[in-house]
């Protein structure tokens, strides 16, 4: 059954279709990979064996009947233990959250693929309320990068990223604010995307406002497309949710990139400093793009570091989260997350708003870029997995994780989608990662996009090999 675990969601399917194997046997496998990766990877919380082999029994049968529920019927998931799964604790990588709660509701999405006949294996290891790019916690001590345990896996869905790296269930919902589902896919060598803001509903409603989605984290495009088609509909429990898609992600995947305007920017007009291997990874992959019929346009969108507005919309909702706790609890959470409280508390609503102005005017920046450019493409990360139990690297100077992802929390700010595609390692086998950003609403051409790289061989649904470069 090991071959089982380095199947993708759509090949699992296909397999269930023919009888070739069975929700048992695919969710057995998933288990015990789960099991066996836990001491040194460390991307669970929790296992939930007993309910997902009875899950999956009950999908076998639909299976044998050939009356399958849904899209995913008898797929091995993992959820980010962010998201509320009904039945089992949502602590948030939490020593503040009482475990003793009544835990009887889904999250939307959740409760999409519930819906749809998923079996859940587990819940993934966050920071503490997902506060950061790494995932380390007070609770569930540090998740380790599945390439190179002595690195990060990033974060803050770093579990989700270790979890699908290594077969330990093809598909898993996380959470993205600042970048959370992207930096861990580059860091671990997977797919993951954050859809437009609203495309995924969330409930409840995040302390971190408007900046939080939730997305896919997959094996590749494919897997991705087909977990949009499950849970990117509405839910009446978020006001700010979007209507239903006009057709499924799925089928839009085979249009390719030919005749698409892909604005190239290698370091945002050189306000980055990327590392020279990762450099060269997405360079190759863009003039793949081209040689696929793409117009590719070395250019630069209009836009200023928005970190210190970032950091006031992110420290406030912060300080938000955690303004019910009292004293004793305070001293539970992580230092890191204290101090940033003790920030976000200090801001004014003159200053919030301020801070909204920022983001709004990048809004109106990045929508009149997307008039002349379909995607923009740039590097995920401008670095490769550093040392695993520190926010930043050492000796790189940056203060707070920010510094190291000037990538991502832009598209936060102006709720684009944006993914992560795997597109080779440096020499010492890291994961490298390319994002693909599209204007709000077409996550269809960010999924169209990455298949076409995919297709191209360019990026891989299985381990990177070093470049050797």
């Amino acid at each position: 059954m090991t071959e089982l675990t380095e199947l993708t969601a759509v090949r699992l399917l296909d397999g269930y279709r023919k009888g070739e194997w069975s929700p048992v046997e695919a969710t057995r496998a998933a288990l015990e990979r789960a099991e066996a990766i836990q001491p040194e990877v460390n991307a669970f919380v929790r296992l939930t064996a007993e309910e997902a082999l009875e899950q999956a029994r009950e999908s076998q049968e639909r299976w044998r009947r050939g009356e399958p529920r849904g899209l995913l019927d008898g797929v091995p998931v993992t959820v980010k233990d962010i998201l509320l799964q009904r039945g089992t604790p949502t602590l948030r990588g939490s020593r503040a959250v009482d475990p003793a709660g009544r835990w009887d509701e889904d999250a939307p999405s959740v409760a999409r693929l519930r819906e749809h006949g998923a079996v859940f294996i587990g819940k993934t290891t966050t920071p503490e309320f997902g506060w950061k790019g790494v995932t380390d916690s007070p609770l569930s001590g540090i998740t380790r990068n599945p390439c190179d345990p002595s690195r990060t896996a990033g974060g803050s869905s770093g579990g989700s990223a270790a979890a699908v790296a290594l077969g330990a269930g093809p598909l898993s919902l996380g959470t993205d604010g600042g970048g959370s589902v992207r930096i861990p896919a580059s860091f671990c060598g997977i797919f993951a995307l954050k859809p437009t803001y609203g495309r995924v509903p969330l409930y409840p409603a995040s302390a971190f406002g408007t900046l939080a989605h939730v997305g896919p984290m997959t094996r590749d495009a494919a897997d991705a497309a087909l977990l949009m088609d499950v849970i990117g509909h509405p839910d009446s429990r978020d006001w700010s949710a979007l209507s239903a898609p006009a057709g499924p992600y799925t089928d839009g995947l085979a249009g390719g990139v030919r005749g698409l305007r892909v604005a190239y920017s290698p370091s945002l007009g050189g306000q980055v400093a990327v590392q020279p291997a990762v450099a060269r990874a997405v360079r190759r992959a863009v003039e793949r793009l081209a040689e696929l019929g793409a117009y590719v346009t070395e250019t630069d969108p209009d836009l200023t570091d928005p970190v210190e507005a970032f950091h006031t919309l992110w420290f406030s909702g912060a300080a938000r989260v955690t303004q019910h706790l009292g004293p004793h609890q305070r001293e539970l959470l992580d230092p890191g997350l204290r101090e940033i409280c003790a920030r976000g508390a200090r801001y004014s609503a003159l200053d919030y708003l301020a801070a909204v102005d920022v983001r709004m005017d990048l809004g109106r920046r990045m929508g009149r870029f997307h008039d002349t450019y379909d995607l923009l493409v740039t590097p995920t990360m401008p670095l490769t997995a550093f040392e695993a139990g520190v926010e930043v690297p050492k000796g790189s100077g940056h203060r707070r994780w920010t510094g190291w992802t000037p990538f991502t929390y832009p598209f936060n700010m102006t709720q684009q989608p944006a993914a992560s595609v795997p597109v080779g390692a440096d020499a010492d086998g890291l994961p490298i990662g390319l994002q693909l950003v599209a204007a709000r609403h077409r996550d269809d051409l960010v999924l169209r996009a990455a298949h076409a790289l995919y297709g191209a061989g360019v990026a891989s649904a299985g381990r990177p090999t070093p470049s050797g470069s």
